[in-house]
C-alpha cells in the first residue's frame, strides 16, 4: 500500500472520524486504529494494543470505542455499529506501519497521533524531535528497517561458505532503498553477493522463489515490511519447499516453521503503543511524550527447521538465542 493510497483511504476516514459535525460529545472516548495490514494475520498485534490500553484502565467495549481501518484486508467501516451508522468523534489516531502514521499526520495538525514505525521519525516528518516531539504525534521507532546487516551476519555465522545471498524487499515501502544498500555494504564487507529481489503481492513472493532458486542462492534474507509479516506462512512454507535458510525480522516467521529471526518484539511495541494511546486519553500531550526507541531484539531459532534442512546450528548462536524452538 502506498503513501499515496493511504492518504486517500485516511481522507474518506476523516469524513466519519474527526470532522464530522455533532452535537454532543460522544459518551465514551473514540480511537481511529488506522493500520496497514490484515486483520487476521496481525490480530495478535492488535490484541497487544489493547492489552496496553488495558494496562492504562481502557477495556474496548467498556470505557473506549476502536474504529478500526485496515487496508488490506476487509475495511470496516468507520462508525459503523452493528447496523446502523453513527457520527463520532477521535480522540486519538493509533497509526502503523510508515505509509498510515505519514497520511495521519498529513491529514491533520490537531487530532493526537500515535505511532510505530520502522524508521526514524524525525526524517519522515513525524516529530520535530525524538526526546521532544513537539506538534500532535509520538510513537514508536521499531528499527526493523536498520538491522539487514545484523541479519546478513546471523546468515554467514550459519553458514560461512554462503557466497550468495537473496534479499527479499518490498519496492513498495519507504524502506526498501535503506534496507538494501545497508545490506549490500555489509555483504560487499565480507566478499557475500546479494540477489535483490523484489515482491509487493503474494503471486511476487512465489515469483521471487523461483528467481532465487534459480540463481542458485544459498540462503534468503527478507527485508522488514508489514506485508511480509502478514505473509510469513507462504514465506515459511515456500522456505521449507525450497529447502532454503532464511530469516525474517519478526519470531512469529520461527513460530510458523521459519528457520530463524532477529529483530523487535512487534507484540511489545503494540503494548506500548497501547499504553501510550490510553497515556493520551488520561491528557497528556503527545508532544510532551518521548520517542520510544526498541532498545531489546529477539533472536529466535527452529531447530527442527533446521534439522529439515540439513544445518547444524553452531553452538555460538544457540548460546545467544533468546529462544530456541524445540
Amino acid at each position: 500500500m502506498t503513501r499515496r493510497e493511504f492518504t486517500t483511504l485516511l481522507a474518506g476516514a476523516t469524513v466519519a472520524w474527526p470532522l464530522v459535525a455533532s452535537a454532543q460529545q460522544p459518551a465514551i472516548p473514540v480511537i481511529g486504529y488506522l493500520n496497514g495490514g490484515s486483520p487476521g494475520p496481525l490480530a495478535h498485534m492488535t490484541a497487544a494494543f489493547r492489552q496496553g490500553l488495558a494496562e492504562l484502565g481502557y477495556v474496548e467495549g467498556r470505557n473506549v470505542a476502536i474504529e478500526y481501518r485496515w487496508v488490506r484486508g476487509p475495511i470496516r467501516p468507520i462508525g459503523c455499529h452493528g447496523g446502523g451508522v453513527v457520527h463520532r468523534r477521535v480522540a486519538v489516531i493509533a497509526a502503523l506501519p510508515i505509509p498510515a502514521a505519514v497520511a495521519a499526520k498529513n491529514a491533520t495538525a490537531t487530532i493526537p497521533i500515535v505511532f510505530n514505525v520502522a524508521g526514524d521519525p524525525v526524517k519522515l516528518g513525524l516529530v520535530a524531535g525524538l526526546a521532544r516531539p513537539g506538534g500532535n504525534a509520538t510513537g514508536m521507532n521499531s528499527f526493523l528497517a536498520e538491522l539487514g546487516a545484523k541479519q546478513l551476519g546471523l546468515l554467514r555465522e550459519l553458514l560461512p561458505t554462503a557466497a550468495r545471498i537473496a534479499l527479499l524487499v518490498n519496492p513498495t515501502n519507504e524502506n526498501a532503498e535503506g534496507v538494501t544498500k545497508d545490506v549490500t555494504a555489509a555483504a560487499a564487507a565480507i566478499g557475500v553477493q546479494i540477489d535483490v529481489i523484489h515482491a509487493s503481492d503474494s503471486r511476487e513472493i512465489e515469483a521471487a522463489f523461483a528467481t532465487l532458486v534459480h540463481n542458485r542462492a544459498d540462503a534468503l534474507l527478507i527485508g522488514s515490511d508489514i506485508f511480509f509479516n502478514t505473509r510469513r506462512v507462504q514465506l515459511a512454507t515456500l522456505t521449507a519447499r525450497h529447502a532454503v535458510p532464511a530469516v525474517q525480522n519478526v519470531r512469529e516467521f520461527a513460530e510458523v516453521g521459519g528457520l530463524m529471526n532477529y529483530g523487535t518484539n512487534l507484540a511489545e511495541t503494540n503494548r506500548q503503543l497501547g499504553i501510550y494511546t490510553g497515556r493520551i486519553l488520561k491528557g497528556e500531550k503527545p508532544a510532551d511524550l518521548p520517542v520510544v526507541q526498541s532498545t531489546k531484539f529477539e533472536f529466535v531459532i527452529n531447530l527442527p527447521t533446521a534439522r529439515a534442512l540439513g544445518i547444524e546450528i553452531p553452538p555460538t548462536l544457540l548460546a545467544r538465542a533468546d529462544e530456541v524452538i524445540e
